[in-house]
């Protein structure tokens, strides 16, 4: 925090125009704001970790694209798509949808005045937000500024920060990566106020994708400590041991140290928790990790005892499971909890901040965290020292694998090992490249020479499209109608930079 200004004193982040997202402009402010070091839910949380034998984290993500298919090609949400086209696949439940992005802000206030002690951390994407704006979906945003700005119900609810445009890391461009997490970050103060935004710590990867190049890694794990996150979520099998071997069974449920080293020979790390297993939507939405967290015990990190943690994410609202059997299972198995006497006690929910702050404050250091990195990174340095590296040496390495190991690779790994996010799809990844490069060779020197330039109007026109063009969904879902939005996005982009 700076001390010449309070959070109050600190003008917030507004958008250029209503057709607009705050997605810039208050970059000095918002870095005053999320560059701390103090906790945000020790003081408040009613848990105790001497009493804890394991926990369990559930995150819930939720996403729908900004496209180009409104009135006259308008930009809206997938969303507003939906309720406009509902005979065609299954936007008929639009309506559901909807629901299931506002409903933990009638959840949470119910179990709570219900005397149970629930846990639960949010991952909206930036278009999503924008989206229930364009929309003025007030009772979606009503309901989550009560969880996340009401102090009844802050202690039970974490934001978790990510990419504002859904954009997967590794086929990200550099440049750009540092401005989705800090556009993610204007558009939630702007709605939820700086006093939340200081509150988000943790930060949930698009797809659960975590790249393996060194030199993205490198950059992306630096920009996220330079917006202030510490500490990020990962898929078990995105990283590996430091020798190449993957995570012990018990590494899986404590903190880890991910490390990250470029091809210059620099090292930086962040602390990572281990989202278990793969993307399935039924271990939260019938509460597995509940039932997973009951079989763990405690460990040691160093002479310290801590609770091991269960985390897991899924989509919030895709399928039904989601839908119908998360309501029934996420009352019923608080109502056990509660009425077993365990709210404090024996495996508890715990959010992955209230974890790591509950750890730290009885002695344990990320210092002390068991170390991986990201996978395949190993073979890499077996042929580069890296106190010797050169991005010449790293590259020759990455060049004679991938000719000699068939099963190496630079794409990254993610939720699901069948989607590579970068083969097949350079008919997109070209024009993102591409708009990429002619955004920052406009505005890079300008910004340097006057950060206000961030503020203006043509520039937050610029940037957005130029966000938007990297979202994954024209990518995951294949050719044809959302390769033909990602080149009407594009071209937009491209005019308005001309």
């Amino acid at each position: 925090m700076t001390s010449s200004a309070t959070l109050s004193q600190l003008d917030l982040p507004r958008a250029a125009s209503i057709e607009m997202p705050a997605i810039s402009g208050w970059e000095t402010e918002i870095q005053s704001v999320v560059n701390h070091s103090e906790p945000v839910f020790l003081t408040n949380t009613n848990l105790r970790l001497e009493n804890i034998k394991a926990g369990f984290a559930c995150a819930l993500h939720m996403h729908q694209p900004t496209i180009p298919a409104g009135w006259q090609g308008g930009l809206i949400s997938h969303l507003q798509y939906m309720y406009e086209h509902p005979h065609e696949g299954d936007n008929h439940n639009a309506d559901v949808f909807a629901w299931c992005y506002r409903r933990m802000g009638e959840f949470i206030p119910q179990l709570v005045h219900e005397g149970c002690n629930p846990r639960i951390m949010l991952d909206y994407s930036g278009n999503l937000l924008w989206g229930f704006q364009q929309m003025q979906r007030h009772d979606i945003l009503d309901n989550l500024k009560r969880i996340t700005c009401d102090p009844a119900y802050q202690p039970y609810v974490e934001w978790l920060g990510t990419m504002w445009s859904h954009a997967v890391v590794p086929s990200t461009p550099i440049p750009d990566i540092k401005l989705h997490i800090q556009a993610w970050q204007h558009h939630f103060a702007a709605i939820f106020g700086y006093d939340a935004l200081r509150r988000v710590r943790g930060f949930s990867p698009p797809e659960m994708h975590l790249p393996n190049h060194p030199d993205t890694l490198y950059e992306y794990i630096r920009a996220l400590k330079e917006c202030g996150y510490q500490w990020l979520l990962v898929q078990e099998h995105s990283v590996e041991n430091l020798d190449g071997s993957g995570l012990r069974h018990e590494q899986k449920y404590v903190p880890n140290r991910l490390i990250a080293r470029n091809s210059h020979g620099n090292e930086i790390s962040i602390t990572a928790l281990i989202k278990t297993q793969g993307s399935d939507t039924k271990l939260v939405a019938q509460m597995q990790p509940y039932f997973e967290a009951k079989g763990r015990d405690r460990q040691a990190i160093g002479s310290t005892q801590i609770p091991s943690l269960v985390a897991q994410i899924a989509d919030g609202e895709n399928g039904g499971v989601m839908m119908n059997e998360y309501p029934r299972d996420l009352f019923r198995i608080y109502y056990d909890i509660r009425d077993s006497g365990s709210n404090h006690s024996g495996t508890v929910p715990i959010n992955g901040t209230e974890y790591l702050e509950l750890i730290e404050a009885a002695g344990v250091t990320p210092a002390a965290y068991p170390t991986c990195q990201a996978v395949q990174q190993h073979k890499i340095w077996q042929r580069v020292d890296p106190t010797q590296a050169t991005s010449a040496a790293v590259e020759q390495a990455i060049s004679e694998l991938k000719q000699t190991d068939p099963h190496f690779h630079m794409d990254g790994a993610s939720w699901t090992n069948s989607i590579s996010w970068v083969s097949g799809y350079e008919n997109v990844l070209e024009p993102m490249n591409q708009l990429s490069a002619a955004f920052h060779q406009k505005y890079d020197s300008l910004v340097a020479q006057n950060p206000a330039v961030t503020q203006q109007f043509d520039y937050q026109q610029a940037l957005l499209y130029n966000l938007l063009l990297q979202t994954s969904c024209f990518r995951y879902w294949g050719h044809g109608t959302w390769t033909d939005y990602a080149r009407d996005l594009y071209q937009r982009g491209q005019a308005l930079l001309a």
